[in-house]
């Protein structure tokens, strides 16, 4: 990771405490929150104060860690412990429902609490539950790197080793996981090996994702890279006058269902449809904690809904202000407004799901990921 890349921490952890950056406010101010229970977690997860999947599901379950951490002396017996553990994570889960990383990571401790013996004692059960999920922590940065690794790998060798040109879509980065990335840990990876020739960044209306978080993200690692509105992707991909062209569109993702249909950020699936026309590589980059086998296809994917103020009020610095951040109300308060936070990509416009396992290409009938589940 670079000296950049590490100083990008959405996450600030150490046992009994919890910071996260508040990512509303990028890339104008640098704030980070107190997390110490799990109401407080469950709103900056809602408000999107802290958002990608992987990052919800790791500070869901710290913020309970900090939260038994400090509670530790007021627990009497083990059945008090698993009953508060099980209610928490129970609530936690609801935040944000469309990401199955936090459902997975829930699902993960709830199985090591319960299959810890009754005799275990209060002390232990709790220090139990920190240290499993501490290592959700630790396993998603190195996760991280791995797809990276195999996702530049797979692109490099499908451009017969020359280099790439790339367009991204919201917020895929060390802002949105423990650390590195997903689809932005492809293209980290790239640069590190001297083969990124450009990279693109949508704007990703409406919470502007890619203004905001990528953008900053690639301009403090010093990549090559341009910004443009989620509108402008056709015009990039036929402009004779642009002389880097992207080779590939590569997105995270929330929930992958059992058939590699992929629920990702609004605007994915549009993006899947342009890359086929334009003939062009669209990459998923995810964990396997993102793949919900029990999800048959995309479906059956609960959508989430976002309130419609985030599509009538845009939120930025004040030009000519002294760091001024201000709230601008930019349609009628009368108009209807549809804003669904996501958008599901059907498996055949997706080329590769990479994963911290290695790349599963796309089959004839969808995708086959039982053998990245295999245990090694």
């Amino acid at each position: 990771m670079t000296d950049a890349a590490s100083k990008l921490k959405a996450i600030d952890y150490t046992r009994g405490s919890l910071r996260i950056l508040d990512q509303l406010l990028l890339p104008h101010q640098t704030v980070y929150l107190d997390i110490t229970n799990s109401e407080q977690a469950w709103s900056a997860i809602r408000t999107m104060q802290t958002r990608g999947a992987p990052a919800i599901a790791i500070v869901a379950v710290l913020a309970l860690a900090v939260d038994l951490h400090t509670t530790a002396s007021t627990f009497t017996t083990s059945t008090s412990v698993r009953d508060y553990i099980n209610t928490k994570l129970d609530y936690l889960v609801t935040s944000r429902p469309t990401a199955v990383n936090l459902a997975d990571a829930v699902q993960k401790l709830k199985t090591i609490i319960d299959a810890s013996p009754s005799t275990t004692s209060a002390s232990d059960l709790i220090n139990l539950y920190i240290t499993s999920a501490e290592s959700l922590l630790a396993s998603d940065i190195t996760d991280n790197t791995s797809i990276g690794s195999h996702g530049s790998g797979w692109l490099l060798s499908q451009l017969s080793g020359r280099p790439a040109t790339v367009l991204t879509h919201c917020n895929t980065g060390s802002l949105a996981t423990a650390g590195y990335g997903t689809a932005l840990g492809i293209i980290r990876s790239l640069h590190s090996s001297g083969n990124l020739t450009h990279a693109y960044c949508t704007e990703t209306r409406p919470y502007n994702q890619g203004s905001r978080l990528t953008a900053y993200e690639l301009v403090q690692e010093g990549m090559p890279a341009t910004l443009i509105t989620d509108s402008m992707v056709t015009s990039l991909l036929t402009d004779v006058n642009v002389k880097n062209k992207p080779d590939a569109i590569i997105v995270g993702a929330d929930r992958v269902a059992r058939n590699g249909d992929t629920a990702n950020k609004i605007g994915t699936h549009q993006l899947a449809i342009l890359a086929r026309h334009f003939g062009i590589k669209f990459i998923v980059a995810a964990p396997t904690t993102t793949i919900d086998l029990d999800t048959k296809e995309g479906a059956d994917i609960v959508i989430e809904q976002r309130p419609a103020e985030e599509v009538k009020i845009v939120k930025g610095l004040l030009v000519g202000g002294e760091g001024e951040l201000a709230e601008v109300v930019v349609a009628p308060k009368e108009i209807g407004v549809y804003n669904p936070s996501f958008d599901v990509t059907p498996w055949k416009y997706i080329d590769a799901v990479v994963t911290e396992k290695g790349v599963v290409e796309r089959g004839e009938n969808g995708f086959d990921f039982s053998g990245v589940f295999v245990k090694q």
